[in-house]
């Protein structure tokens, strides 16, 4: 998340380039909170799977009290690449503390009740025996207003194998903007729906407070449709003795099926009939949880077992093909003008394609090298990596491009250059580690898709329900794993 965003302001530069300003907006008022101060919860994991220690508790969601409604709801116009928008808003004003902390007791409950959790990788034992060392999602409070019009165009975006198609909205042109393509390891069809749930929820429970309307919460089926694509393609193998293996990091707090590389290395064989087995059990489908950053290959053995599993026939999600089709490169060559129609015949969907493209160049081009060195706040310079903490911003554009044309490698084809977007900046509350606080945040929508297909017959070709990352407006980076986001779901305006 986060890959071309900023939060700043900068001076207009000539009108024929293709870059997007800020307007620091939000979509909730200043004044959210009537009290400054931060509240706090702990929620400890330990071996007796939760231990909670909250402040004396006050009444739960099944005992709603009846302070004065809110007026929130405010209709508001928002303009769209489709026209303007007139449903309601998050617009909260008064709300007070109180409010805060009862919605945040009750949502750090309803995690811990219904599954809204991950492994704490502070205890030894999580990941290792099920229920132990269990700490709650960091997520969002409440829902992120999100323009209704543009999560219908993010859905309708094309979509191949198990995927997720990363956007921003663009606060000056209003434009949805594609961040990246994600084919291998879409992380968090999980429990994203479960963050959709918790906030229905919170706003049925406080309706009368919010005077919000949980259908204007989009459903959310991730999860199973993943699960449906996976089960699928198993039954496609045709081999009912099989199983779907899951290739993990060495320290993965995931429960599932799973081997490392080095693992399938040691145990994997290849049948005369192209079966893989690992430890003498046959595989049907295979599922890349790790794989995607060069620290998942420490040593040959690593390659040698994906060079393994690349030859047998299970089904591999994704193949090594389809993996390096989600690089960046790929990415900015399919922004190319006439590329597009190598694939699509449809004048109509090739707009619609071509309107979410933020700018992206090769280091090819001169004049937008040029340009990036003389304005790196307007671009992001981004290698052929996945898993986040990669990309080069701000002053370090510079100084990197300056240092590759001073050494004139080959290294600079390992990067793009990519346009900053520019989203919209708003107040919300957040929540990790059982803390609430309010802070000025960006957000990510993703798009999840799955496609299935043997030889030529297409057997799942839908979008799968969808991801909400928010984060502290200040930051680059934003993976939830590494403490920079958390998940959301959205509000539709």
């Amino acid at each position: 998340m986060g890959a071309a965003y900023s939060s700043h302001s900068y001076s207009t530069i000539p009108t024929d380039s293709l870059y997007s300003y800020p307007v620091t907006t939000a979509f909730f008022s200043s004044d959210f909170l009537s009290n400054s101060s931060k509240p706090t919860f702990g929620f400890n994991p330990t071996n007796k799977i939760f231990n909670t220690h909250f402040p004396k508790p006050i009444k739960i969601m099944s005992q709603a009290s009846h302070p004065s409604p809110l007026k929130f709801g405010k209709v508001e116009a928002m303009e769209t690449q489709e026209g303007f928008s007139t449903n309601p808003t998050l617009d909260f004003h008064g709300i007070d503390q109180k409010l805060v902390d009862k919605m945040a007791y009750d949502a750090l409950v309803w995690s811990s009740l219904h599954g809204l959790v991950i492994g704490d990788k502070s205890v030894q034992r999580s990941g290792k025996v099920p229920g132990v060392g269990m700490v709650h999602t960091p997520f969002a409070l409440l829902p992120m207003p999100f323009p209704e019009s543009h999560f219908k165009q993010a859905c309708e975006d094309i979509r191949l194998g198990l995927h997720r198609s990363d956007y921003m909205l663009d606060e000056q042109t209003k434009f949805l903007l594609q961040i990246e393509m994600n084919t291998i390891s879409s992380s968090f069809a999980g429990l994203t729906c479960l963050v959709s749930e918790l906030h229905r929820n919170l706003l049925d429970s406080y309706r009368e407070l919010l005077q919000l309307d949980s259908k204007r919460i989009p459903g959310n089926t991730s999860v199973s449709q993943f699960a449906d694509a996976l089960a699928k393609a198993w039954t496609e193998y045709n081999n009912p003795r099989s199983v779907v293996m899951v290739v993990v990091q060495a320290e993965e707090h995931n429960i599932s099926i799973r081997k490392t590389l080095a693992e399938i290395d040691v145990e994997g064989e290849l049948q005369a009939d192209g079966t893989l087995t690992v430890d003498g059990q046959a595989i049907a489908v295979v599922y890349f949880r790790a794989g995607y950053t060069p620290s998942d290959y420490p040593s040959e053995s690593e390659w040698s077992a994906r060079l393994l599993m690349e030859q047998s026939s299970a089904v591999k999600c994704p193949s090594i093909s389809y993996h390096l089709a989600g690089t960046k490169k790929i990415q900015q060559e399919l922004a190319k003008p006439n590329v597009l129609e190598r694939f699509l015949d449809n004048k109509e969907d090739i707009a619609k394609l071509r309107k979410c493209f933020a700018g992206l160049w090769s280091l090819d081009d001169s004049d937008i090298v040029k340009k990036a060195i003389e304005r790196p706040e307007l671009f992001v310079m981004k290698p052929q990596r996945e898993g986040g903490g990669n990309n080069i911003y701000g002053n370090n554009v510079r100084e990197t491009l300056t240092k590759l044309q001073k050494e004139d490698t080959e290294e600079d084809a390992a990067y793009i250059l990519m346009q900053r977007i520019f989203p919209t900046v708003s107040s919300t509350f957040l929540l990790r580690d059982g803390i609430c606080h309010k802070d000025d945040a960006v957000s990510e929508l993703g798009v999840y898709g799955a496609y299935l297909r043997n030889k030529e017959k297409v057997i799942i070709n839908e979008q799968c329900g969808y991801l909400m990352r928010t984060k502290k407006s200040s930051s680059d980076e934003g993976g939830v794993a590494a403490g920079f986001a958390v998940l959301d779901s959205l509000y539709l305006t």
